[in-house]
């Protein structure tokens, strides 16, 4: 896909009408100690963007990102809502919840979740709270329809290694398959696989098997493409560009088309988008997930290990041979923590100093973005209410107490006019990071 140009422009719109100042980060210009953790589209601050996203290489210190929770085989049924939590209340115990959302997925009267996108929204994005390193991964889907609307089945390092299924509205008999490797843009790495019948008119499985040495993409058990590591060296960098790093998965929709972006991203995405649309049901565009399974493969041999339960970085340089596997897992305590300073301690410290430096400057607690993937907007969730916990995929277990819209929560496909009710909905035409900044400033004045 056209790679994310239009990322700073989506995110300094979300901070509109705000005193809030961000904070970019790069390689060369890492997150200051007060914001220390840099997101997933490249702001920093505290809370959730330490979380899944956050780049290590970009941050202050590595220990300022939680360390990746390591890989979970399993059959991840979409029956409901209740393994899903907003990113603005996942705190990063993955032992309890399978997949952040952002934006509004909805549970599916006859099976599954869909990703919904209504007017002036932006979307919304599942990515599950573990990291794969290595695997066989598989969704079973349908996507939405129309010029400039997007589905996507991605895998997404923090480092910006990338692989792709993206699926274009307006081009409804073919897959899109493409990887990146730390962020650098190869046009020349998509590939177009044919799926019939059509993505839309039923499910399909597509799956992305990632080894050490080789890719490859398949739609219902059929190979459509292999990529070879051993043809992706590079000499100028001196690496292969190859995806080799710790990923998450993630299942988005998201309006590629929209009047605002980058003519280069309206473009590939088949035009603008038609907000009255008939291929939108109750005022939204969705896509269907019903199913991701996942099978983990062996970490690359060598590695220094000490644990079984997550991956930390340990190299500016991010490659498969300076990841280890680690015992060490961190739970946030509240959004105002970070990977190293995650108790109640640091967030009253953290708060405290960051009302007295300046409290025109709110600390940054979610991040904005397109959840599209790397560089793109979210719609926020309203964080007055919590999804409910399971312990593991298929398990049938609750986890924690506590009510949740998200339990009950159904799509209406018939002309009643109402789109059912969604996890945790709301908020849907404020950015994310323009929401914690609200709520950043309320917990100043409380202090």
């Amino acid at each position: 896909m056209v790679r994310h140009a239009f990322t700073l422009a989506i995110a300094a719109a979300a901070f509109a009408g705000t005193a809030f100042t961000e904070t970019t980060c790069t390689r060369q210009k890492k997150c200051p100690a007060d914001t220390p953790c840099c997101g997933l589209y490249g702001q920093c601050g505290v809370g959730a963007f330490c979380l899944g996203g956050c780049d290590p290489t970009m941050s202050t210190t590595f220990d300022s990102c939680v360390p990746n929770p390591s890989c979970k085989s399993g059959n991840y049924a979409f029956t409901d809502l209740k393994d899903m939590q907003s990113n603005q209340k996942y705190l990063g115990d993955s032992a309890k919840i399978n997949w952040q959302a952002q934006g509004n997925p909805i549970k599916y009267p006859s099976g599954g979740v869909a990703l919904t996108m209504a007017e002036n929204t932006v979307g919304t994005l599942l990515a599950s709270t573990f990291y794969v390193w290595y695997g066989k991964i598989c969704a079973t889907m349908s996507t939405s329809q129309g010029p400039g609307v997007v589905t996507a089945f991605i895998m997404m390092s923090d480092v910006k290694d990338e692989i792709d299924f993206e699926f274009i509205g307006n081009d409804i008999a073919n897959a899109q398959s493409n990887w990146y490797s730390q962020g650098v843009t190869n046009y020349k790495n998509m590939e177009k696989l044919e799926v019939s019948p059509d993505t839309v008119g039923k499910t399909h499985e597509y799956c992305i098997d990632w080894s050490e040495d080789e890719l490859s993409w398949s739609v219902d058990g059929n190979k459509g493409r292999t990529v070879k590591r051993a043809d992706s060296w590079n000499a100028t960098s001196g690496r292969f560009d190859y995806p080799q790093t710790p990923s998450r998965i993630m299942l988005s929709l998201w309006p590629a088309g929209l009047s605002t972006n980058a003519k280069g991203t309206i473009e590939w995405a088949g035009g603008e988008i038609d907000w009255n649309s008939e291929y939108m049901t109750n005022g939204m565009y969705a896509a269907l997930v019903t199913k991701v399974t996942v099978d983990c493969y062996d970490a690359p041999s060598g590695i220094k290990s000490t644990g079984s339960k997550s991956y930390k970085y340990t190299s500016n340089m991010p490659t498969n041979n300076t990841v280890e596997i680690t015992n060490d897992l961190v739970v946030l305590e509240s959004l105002m923590d970070t990977g190293d300073a995650p108790g109640s301690t640091a967030s009253a410290s953290a708060s405290k100093a960051s009302s007295s430096a300046k409290s025109t400057k709110p600390v940054n607690m979610v991040p904005g973005g397109n959840p599209g993937g790397g560089g793109r907007q979210d719609t926020p969730l309203d964080p007055s209410s919590t999804a409910q916990a399971t312990s593991g995929p298929d398990s049938g277990s609750s986890g924690s107490s506590g009510s949740s819209s998200g339990s009950s929560a159904t799509f209406d496909q018939g002309n009643t006019g109402s789109s059912g009710s969604a996890l945790e909905p709301g908020l849907a035409k404020i950015g994310g990071s323009a929401i914690a900044i609200v709520f950043a400033i309320f917990g100043l004045l409380a202090l």
